[in-house]
């Protein structure tokens, strides 16, 4: 599914998901490949905090590659790497990269074909930036192809059980707590 509310012939969006009001909006997008959490909501306030780049809110994702990622792979990741960004070169931030030893996460078929002899591995990418497609090109520039990609945790707001296409609203106060996010306490609700 799209992370947008603005139909497209032939692909499911946030429409198809759940009856929001009309002034909700995405904070961020996952692109049509990419899993995990998204925040929905109609606080203007809370999505220039997620979105402005220096604020530098953590986001984490499990990341499937082709290939048994390496100690330097890992090493490159966690220093930044050159990736294109609006066809310019650029310098990711430093990032915080592990393996993750097989995350339980339901079965997805990959929309493409896989290499099988060179086999996948997980690991974990933590950023503090958000460029389009940035966790893509940042595996693939060490050499590692994302074949899977799921957003587990922005800064303490975490995934865990929420299941795919499932919606859970919460209080716009804990949603700033957990996002770190200093405010005025407010009484709308974040989904």
């Amino acid at each position: 599914m799209l992370s947008q509310f603005s139909e497209v012939e032939g692909k499911k969006t946030l429409k198809d998901l759940y009856p929001f009001p009309p002034d909700v909006y995405p904070v961020g997008r996952l692109d049509e490949l990419s899993e995990g959490l998204l925040i929905l909501t109609n606080d203007i306030n809370l999505n220039h905090k997620l979105l402005d780049p220096k604020f530098k809110h953590k986001r984490c994702y499990a990341v499937c590659v082709l290939g048994q990622v390496t100690g330097s792979a890992i090493q490159a990741l966690c220093n930044g790497v050159d990736i294109k960004h609006n066809t310019k070169n650029y310098r990711t931030l430093a990032a915080h990269a592990q393996r993750l030893n097989n995350p339980d996460f339901p079965e997805r078929i990959i929309p493409f074909s896989v290499n099988k002899t060179l086999g996948t591995s997980w690991l974990e990418l933590c950023l503090h930036e958000g460029k389009n497609r940035q966790v893509r090109k940042m595996t693939a520039k060490v050499g590692f192809p994302t074949l899977r990609l799921v957003r587990t945790r922005i800064e303490k707001l975490e995934l865990k059980d929420l299941k795919q296409g499932e919606v859970r609203e919460m209080d716009g106060n804990l949603m700033y707590k957990l996002l770190n996010i200093k405010h005025k306490a407010i009484q709308r609700n974040v989904r």
